[in-house]
């Protein structure tokens, strides 16, 4: 800045001739492009200043002191030639950036980077997933006084997971501070369909007579089968147990919640078809996976071993328009009232393995060396 100044005191000098000032304020110029080459020869900024020479010599070229100029032309002249070397000064400043500086920027983006590519510590994450079932053959039994009490066993489960409706499942994780640990609330729409064409063993009484040792379970059921949802909503913990690169991790976590299936369910002689929303009993899981980071999204790999208790009361009703929220309500009007299932109870449990793939949506990360801030 001091060769600036020079060069504007240069200008300004009023004893000078117009092509005297000119020429100084210019000369000022090649002094300040000779100070910023001698500075840094490899900084862009030499190549600004090139082009700014061009653009010194476009905007005033060299006067020539022996051409008449009239004194309000003169005045006129050297204000503006001032401003044009001030503004250029600061411009050539302004571009100029200490390699020191420069150094640390560096150095700043690339604690940056690695900040991103670290486990986060506090985040949320909406996710959704498709999969597949394995469900294991169950035993089912169904009671209704005087009437029905009988088992029948080794009752295969198909899980249909690409046949509409689909298996899908959303979650919602909040991981906290730490980055290790993380509450899920997770919602499954599986699906466990009898095989009707299946040879089972009967034991007991069905319509108040001994049941068949062996049948097919279509010979006994119409339908078996909770088709639009064998439905798991599960709060779960989770566990970042190891961290395989900056990217992926590897979790694990347990969890309890409710099974609300919709529930498909008649006999082929005697009663009605149940076929509505219901709560039949708790659910638990297992699972354990992989999730890969991107910025604001992950993608992740799990396998979920599932456990589902069934009691449930056939109603011998249709579910409502509205769906589960309703069916729910009407059923806990029911077992307010102490009003037993004209159909009696069918119990089962079902054990399954799930194989789950995933994308989700994170937001409010922190980086790991963030917390100290």
């Amino acid at each position: 800045m001091p060769v600036l100044w020079r060069g504007a005191r240069g200008i300004l000098s009023a004893n000078a001739s117009t092509g005297a000032v000119l020429q100084a304020g210019t000369d000022g110029i090649m002094s300040l492009r000779t100070a910023k080459l001698l500075h840094d020869s490899n900084n862009w900024g030499t190549r600004k200043l090139l082009t700014l020479k061009q653009a010194a010599e476009f905007v005033w070229p060299r006067w020539d002191v022996t051409r008449p100029t009239l004194s309000g032309d003169r005045n006129v002249e050297l204000v503006i030639s001032a401003a044009a070397v001030l503004a250029l000064g600061v411009w050539m400043s302004a571009g100029a950036q200490d390699p020191l500086e420069a150094e640390r920027d560096a150095a700043t983006r690339a604690q940056e980077m690695a900040a991103r590519a670290a486990p986060p510590t506090k985040e949320m994450m909406v996710a959704f997933y498709g999969g597949a079932p394995y469900t294991y053959p169950s035993r089912v039994t169904l009671k209704k006084d005087g009437v029905h009490d009988f088992t029948v066993d080794g009752v295969e489960w198909r899980g249909e997971p690409f046949n509409d409706p689909i298996y899908y499942g959303v979650r919602v994780v909040n991981w906290f501070e730490g980055g290790r640990t993380a509450a899920m609330l997770d919602f499954t729409h599986s699906k466990t369909i009898g095989e009707l064409d299946k040879e089972v063993n009967f034991n007991g009484l069905l319509n108040g007579e001994p049941a068949p040792a062996k049948a097919k379970l279509g010979e006994v059921f119409r339908r078996l089968e909770a088709s639009h949802g064998h439905n798991m909503l599960t709060l779960n913990g989770l566990l970042r147990l190891v961290d395989l690169h900056p990217r992926l991790s590897l979790y694990g976590g347990l969890g309890a919640g409710v099974n609300l299936p919709h529930s498909e369910i008649q006999l082929m002689k005697g009663g009605g078809r149940t076929y509505e929303y219901l709560y039949t009993g708790p659910a638990g899981q297992f699972v354990i996976g992989l999730e890969f980071r991107i910025p604001r999204m992950s993608y992740f790999l799990e396998y979920k071993f599932t456990f589902a208790q069934y009691d449930v009361p056939l109603s011998e009703l249709d579910g409502t328009k509205i769906g589960l929220f309703a069916d729910l309500y009407r059923q806990a009007l029911r077992w307010w009232s102490g009003e037993p299932p004209p159909g009696g109870i069918l119990s089962k449990n079902l054990v399954s393995h799930q194989a789950i793939g995933g994308i989700g949506v994170r937001f409010g990360a922190k980086p790991a060396n963030a917390l100290g801030n």
